[in-house]
């Protein structure tokens, strides 16, 4: 086991204290959510010294940055800042990540060999990819260390591997109802139609998939490779994980989010998974996840933290300095969609998660009811070429705190796949825009 310091496992304790926080908070008794990013952030600086020294400095800047423009916004516009609550930004998918870190509780972990017939090549590829999209539209970011998890039991995760994972699960942005980035593009457009989105998405998504296979078959030898297997076996738990949250999300706790669901039901799952050993193996199990896995995801907290402040501050500047009666566009069409498209990958390209774009696009427009689906399938493209070619999004950040992988390698591989889904996405936002005007 590893050896952690007092600092290390306090800092773990208060990581826990958070989750257990943000659970409370889905009662809807108490507000919880500036306590949460209270405690997450003294955890944070607790452990501030020992995240690697490239996440650190992309933290720091992310943080400064983000601080500077809530205090131009409130000196030189006049912005209302609400100060103490400047934390909370991207809370949420923190404690997400916390709460699915308990999948590793869940059954036996270690060197055991994967379940299911091995495959490899490119058949092993676009399994892996089928297995993270489908999953990934209901289990959003945990089906990456469900899957991921299960592949590197037999050997640390190759670049193919990952290629899969992060495009499988990118992707499914495209149309996915219970993803995150069609809840955020719901609350900016409350007028969207799904079935448009779901009717260019969906295809646009299998084209992802097509394309994944081919390029990764062109670049890499697959011989050895190993993919996802589709076998009941191996599908059991995360389906199993899936039908559960389908069951809380439409019967049992129709009022919360996917996201919501998935942060408290995966330590529940694990806590009761493990007390068929007894309460005394359980309490052992969970004060070692805390005191050493809850630290060691210091490098992911901080960099979702940092970048919701970032995002705070350039959305509240941006809506300071433009006022409420600036609108970009006095029309919302096809060359002002395609420009916004490109406008918000390109922002991930140099670090932006799409959500700020896709935020700060929706605060300087003025929609009207027909445009706003439009809007919607050109926040959910984006969003889907914007996570897997960015390097602080949370896709590669997850994959960087859990396998460490650079997110700048992570882009330098997907660039020629983002230009390729770029130019599809394009083209799919010109035929949208002519069904729906």
């Amino acid at each position: 086991m590893q050896e952690t310091t007092m600092r290390q496992r306090v800092a773990g304790v208060l990581i826990l204290l958070g989750l257990f926080a943000q659970i409370i908070g889905f009662i809807g008794v108490i507000p919880t959510a500036q306590a949460v990013s209270y405690v997450l952030w003294a955890a944070v600086a607790l452990l501030w010294r020992d995240i690697p020294r490239r996440s650190r400095i992309q933290a720091g800047v992310l943080i400064t940055i983000g601080v500077l423009m809530l205090v131009v916004a409130r000196v030189i516009y006049g912005a209302n800042v609400n100060w103490p609550a400047m934390l909370q930004g991207n809370v949420f998918v923190a404690t997400m990540l916390v709460g699915v870190s308990f999948i590793s509780l869940i059954g036996t972990q270690g060197n055991k060999r994967p379940p299911g017939k091995r495959v490899t090549g490119a058949d092993g590829v676009l399994r892996t990819w089928l297995g993270v999209h489908f999953l990934g539209t209901i289990l959003n970011l945990s089906t990456i260390f469900m899957v991921g998890d299960r592949l590197a039991r037999r050997s640390p995760l190759t670049m193919p591997q990952l290629l899969a994972l992060n495009r499988g699960l990118s992707s499914a942005a495209l149309w996915s109802p219970f993803f995150a980035s069609m809840a955020v593009v719901i609350a900016l457009a409350p007028e969207v139609q799904y079935g448009q989105i779901a009717l260019i998405g969906f295809p646009l998504a299998v084209l992802s998939g097509l394309l994944t296979t081919l390029e990764l078959r062109r670049r890499f030898d697959l011989t050895e490779v190993d993919g996802f297997s589709l076998s009941p076996r191996s599908l059991l738990m995360p389906a199993s994980m899936a039908a559960l949250v389908m069951l809380f999300h439409f019967w049992l706790t129709p009022s919360l989010t996917i996201v919501s669901i998935i942060t408290f039901l995966l330590p529940v799952v694990a806590v009761l998974s493990n007390l068929r050993e007894g309460t005394r193996f359980t309490l052992r199990r969970i004060r070692q996840h805390t005191t050493t896995r809850l630290p060691a995801m210091r490098g992911e907290i901080s960099l979702f933290l940092a970048a919701g402040l970032l995002t705070l501050g350039l959305s509240t500047l941006v809506a300071a300095a433009a006022g409420d009666e600036w609108t970009l566009f006095a029309t919302f069409g096809m060359w002002q969609a395609m420009v916004s498209f490109a406008a918000i990958t390109l922002s991930a390209l140099a670090g932006l998660h799409p959500i700020i774009g896709v935020s700060v696009l929706a605060s300087i427009l003025n929609l009207a009811s027909g445009e706003q689906t439009l809007f919607a399938f050109v926040a959910l493209s984006a969003w889907a070429v914007g996570t897997s070619v960015g390097p602080l999004s949370g896709i590669n950040l997850s994959l960087q705190g859990r396998y460490g992988i650079s997110g700048y390698r992570m882009m330098k591989n997907n660039l020629l796949y983002a230009a390729m889904m770029s130019l599809l996405s394009l083209g799919a936002i010109a035929g949208l825009s002519i069904w729906v005007n």
